[in-house]
């Protein structure tokens, strides 16, 4: 798309999956035999955040159906409520420990903020190393009301670009016309929702019978937040053993470890280290999966980029995950699904929508939870062109590109009209298990199959809790 996003209604959610299927190869034709049921709008927006949950979590099981199907397994009925899968992109902020909600999300000083010529910048000071360099850019106090002020001097996209330069993370509130005016913008044009790219021989590699789709297969998770986590959870959840690599220096947010941790063996491996290297390295040998949620060539810097990987183990299916896509002025940047919402206009139409003055958030972090979800079935179709054609290959997912999709689809005119769920339709699809962190309450899977139910094996527990080696 190089023209204005359009204002009429969306798609149906069938056609929507229908699309995401044939993107990876896939029979566009199972879509017809997934029950879908709801309808727009379920979350108060005025974009479609309930059709593409309802899609990815439905495309992510429709191809675990299939995959299980060529290892020996039945075909098998597949239901996605839209209402479910919109509440389940709301999980981090909904689980309880011990019937306690989770701690606070977001920093003292994250958020939206004027500047000097008028605008508005949001800034993630989430992780303590990004709020020290804003302070430090800003030369203010850690108090919203000083960082306020230290912004009324600056302009937005001198302050942006400053920010850029220093690799910190803030962006400036645009317009989908300006963002769709801006270089990294159109370099999102050519660059699929997702991608594959086969990066290196090996034969085929058929699947033995199996109880779930995903069983017996290793994927080893280095991802942090929110997207990558949500994948990687996605794939515990079909049955593969995921293995989720922290380094032990690395600052993280509890709610989200506690919330994507669900079916995930943790360890800790220091890649600084040439130890933690060889570590990486020997798991990387036995894993089918890989999935890495860095800047583009962050990785390559360690030694496990995409080709070193597929060298590696050959066979190997390396998912990626940036914020800005992989092309363009801006694929070097960091980002978070908030920053990429203020940058591509997806805010702004929200405020547009609500008749107010500044950013307006989607009600969900859904451009995290839709590219966790394409990840997961970008890695699950990938492992279906291993096994009939085999191969290593490279699936890419980013936010932007993500929220370029959801752009696409279209508004709903009367969407931010739509209540809130109430508590007891929420009530109704926690789940209640025992955890590393105590009685956890959380939003269970959304997809329901008839033979292969999703469900997590393992459970939540803190990072490093396990050996860096695979259960035998």
């Amino acid at each position: 798309m190089t023209g204005p996003f359009p204002t009429t209604a969306p798609p149906a959610p069938r056609q929507v999956l229908k699309g995401l299927l044939e993107l990876a190869g896939l029979d566009g034709a199972q879509a017809g035999s997934v029950a879908l049921t709801g309808s727009e709008p379920v979350l108060p927006s005025s974009y479609a955040v309930g059709t593409i949950a309802q899609a990815t979590i439905a495309a992510t099981a429709a191809a675990a159906a299939e995959l299980w199907t060529r290892r020996g397994g039945s075909a098998q009925d597949i239901a996605v409520d839209m209402r479910h899968a919109a509440i389940e992109f709301r999980s981090e902020r909904l689980f309880r420990v011990d019937d306690q909600p989770p701690n606070r999300l977001w920093d003292a000083i994250a958020g939206v903020y004027r500047t000097g010529d008028g605008r508005w910048v949001r800034i993630h000071t989430n992780f303590p190393h990004h709020r020290d360099g804003i302070l430090a850019l800003l030369g203010c106090a850690y108090e919203r009301a000083t960082v306020q002020e230290a912004l009324e001097k600056w302009q937005a996209p001198a302050f942006e670009a400053a920010v850029a330069e220093r690799g910190l993370v803030a962006t400036m509130l645009r317009s989908p016309q300006e963002w769709l005016g801006e270089p990294q913008g159109q370099a999102l044009a050519a660059q699929d929702l997702l991608s594959f790219e086969r990066i290196g021989e090996s034969p085929a590699e058929p699947l033995e019978v199996a109880e779930r789709p995903l069983a017996g297969l290793r994927v080893l998770d280095l991802t942090r937040i929110i997207a990558g986590p949500v994948g990687g959870r996605a794939l515990a959840a079909h049955g593969a053993d995921v293995m989720r690599i922290a380094g032990p220096h690395l600052p993280f947010i509890e709610p989200l470890v506690i919330d994507s941790g669900r079916g995930k063996l943790s360890a800790h491996i220091d890649l600084r280290e040439e130890a933690g290297r060889e570590t990486l390295t020997a798991l990387m040998r036995e894993a089918d999966v890989f999935v890495q949620g860095y800047r583009p060539g962050a990785f390559a810097g360690h030694g496990f980029g995409p080709e070193a990987a597929a060298a590696i183990r050959p066979g190997i299916v390396y998912v990626s995950l940036c914020a800005y896509g992989y092309e363009g002025p801006w694929a070097g940047r960091r980002g978070f699904d908030s920053l990429v919402q203020t940058a591509s206009g997806i805010n702004h139409g929200e405020a547009e929508a609500a008749g107010i003055e500044g950013p307006r958030e989607l009600p969900c972090q859904a451009l995290d939870h839709a590219s966790g979800y394409l990840m997961a079935f970008g890695a699950i179709a990938a492992l279906r062109k291993r096994v009939l054609e085999g191969g290593s290959w490279h699936v890419r997912v980013s936010l932007a590109r993500t929220g370029r999709w959801l752009q696409s689809l279209g508004r709903l005119a009367e969407g931010q009209a739509c209540p809130e769920p109430e508590s007891s339709a929420v009530e109704a699809l926690l789940e209640h298990s025992d955890s590393g962190f105590g009685r956890l309450s959380a939003v269970r899977h959304a997809a329901v199959m008839s033979k292969t139910p999703p469900r997590f094996a393992r459970p939540s527990v803190p990072l490093g809790s396990h050996p860096p080696r695979w259960p035998d």
